[in-house]
């Protein structure tokens, strides 16, 4: 389980850094708006330039830090090789997408969190016997939006008209509701409480074939056109950098439906799914992450 963090704490693979930890942080980069790419292009024969569109560059933030265990120097050379041990795991280094998360605690939010990979973890030693390590360290994450700490989930079992049904005796005319006219409790709402798009991790559990999965506010649906036996499941990752359809035993699937336009906006949005399944046992689950754009959230901070 994760520890609590206080103001301007840090955590990465276990290692806590900041006030009041054994690491103290002098500095930090890259907590702001990250670097952009795009085109400026001269105008010919008149002043000034086209600007093309700007994209994001992945966030790095480089952290300059010590380790101080005073009279430990063995203590500090564990912390050093556990931040080692992390930026060298091959569950992490070697696997194309794969990334650790970074968690990140500030005034005026909770806990943030960015996914990526400890890129440079560089002591230096000359002053170890004191317990003082200076350590630099350089994390680099593809995906620059600040996520909750806490992960939401929804299940959906097939057709959301589970919470309601037909109640006996059966006398025509017959309605059929959700059980809930009012909608606030459909088993398909999802809420980001975010403030820019977030990307599910969606998992389709059989037994079910040509599973169509919809998010009902943008349109984006994804139709996998396959059979999911019972006991299996086929996971649809939407994220940033992890976007595949796999199955349980790892087992790669293609798919025509553009995942990266499976979104869930900031709010309240609704997601559907069907699917042929005679034992209406088949269930899909969502999860996911409010997602933002910086560390604090200005709302957040006016609301204090």
């Amino acid at each position: 389980m994760s520890s609590e963090l206080t103001d301007f704490q840090l955590e990465i693979a276990g290692v806590r850094l900041g006030h009041g930890t054994s690491v103290p942080v002098a500095a930090i980069e890259g907590l702001a708006r990250p670097a952009v790419r795009g085109e400026v292009v001269e105008r010919p024969n008149a002043d000034g330039a086209w600007i093309g569109p700007d994209w994001y560059e992945a966030r790095t933030l480089r952290i300059d830090c010590a380790v101080k265990t005073p009279g430990d120097p063995a203590a500090a050379a564990r912390i050093v090789a556990q931040l080692e041990e992390a930026a060298d795991s091959p569950r992490v280094r070697t696997v194309g997408g794969a990334v650790l998360p970074l968690r990140i605690k500030w005034p005026g939010a909770p806990v943030r969190v960015l996914f990526g990979r400890l890129r440079k973890v560089e002591p230096s030693w000359e002053q170890a016997a004191f317990g003082w390590v200076p350590l630099d360290l350089e994390f680099t994450a593809p995906d620059t939006r600040y996520y909750a700490d806490v992960e939401q989930r929804a299940e959906l079992r097939l057709g959301w008209l589970s919470g309601g049904g037909f109640t006996a005796p059966v006398q025509a005319p017959i309605h059929v509701s959700d059980g809930d006219l009012s909608g606030q409790n459909r088993p398909g709402w999802v809420t980001n409480n975010g403030t820019v798009d977030s990307y599910p991790v969606l998992r389709v559990y059989g037994p079910c074939a040509n599973p169509v999965i919809t998010h009902v506010e943008t349109g984006s649906r994804i139709d996998l056109g396959i059979t999911v036996p019972a006991g299996e499941y086929v996971t649809v990752d939407t994220r940033p950098g992890q976007r595949t359809v796999t199955r349980k035993g790892g087992g790669t699937l293609a798919t025509t439906s553009p995942l990266g336009s499976f979104r869930l906006p900031p709010g309240r949005s609704e997601i559907r799914w069907t699917a042929s399944d005679p034992t209406a046992s088949a269930r899909l689950t969502v999860a996911w992450r409010d997602a933002f754009k910086t560390l604090v959230n200005p709302k957040e901070n006016l609301a204090r």
